[in-house]
C-alpha cells in the first residue's frame, strides 16, 4: 500500500516537471514581455527562468491551497508568472539600476 501511494507521488511530481518545462517557455517569455525596457540575457536563461518560476510558483500555489483546480488554474499561472518576472528583473539588473 505505501509503495503504490509512493508511485502515485512519484508519477505525479514526474508529471509537474514535465509540465514546467513547457510551461516554463511560455512564462519566462511573458516574464520578460511585462518588465519594461530591454533585458540582456538569453534565451537560455530565460528558458530556466521559466522552468525555475514554473516549479516555484506552482508549489507556492499548492502549499496556499490552489493548486487543484479542474482545467486552467489561473491562480497558480498567475503565481508563476509573479514569480518569473521577480527572477527576470532580478538576473538581469532590472530592480538595481534606475530607469528614466
Amino acid at each position: 500500500m505505501v509503495l503504490a501511494t509512493f508511485a502515485v507521488s512519484l508519477a505525479t511530481w514526474m508529471w509537474t516537471i514535465i509540465a514546467a518545462l513547457f510551461i516554463g517557455v511560455f512564462i519566462g517569455g511573458l516574464a520578460r514581455l511585462l518588465l519594461p525596457g530591454k533585458q540582456k540575457m538569453s534565451t537560455t536563461a530565460t528558458w530556466m527562468i521559466g522552468v525555475t518560476a514554473a516549479l516555484v510558483g506552482g508549489m507556492i500555489a499548492q502549499t496556499l491551497g490552489f493548486g487543484d483546480a479542474e482545467g486552467v488554474d489561473w491562480i497558480k499561472l498567475a503565481m508563476q508568472v509573479g514569480v518569473a518576472v521577480i527572477f527576470v528583473g532580478v538576473y538581469s539588473g532590472w530592480f538595481f539600476t534606475e530607469h528614466r
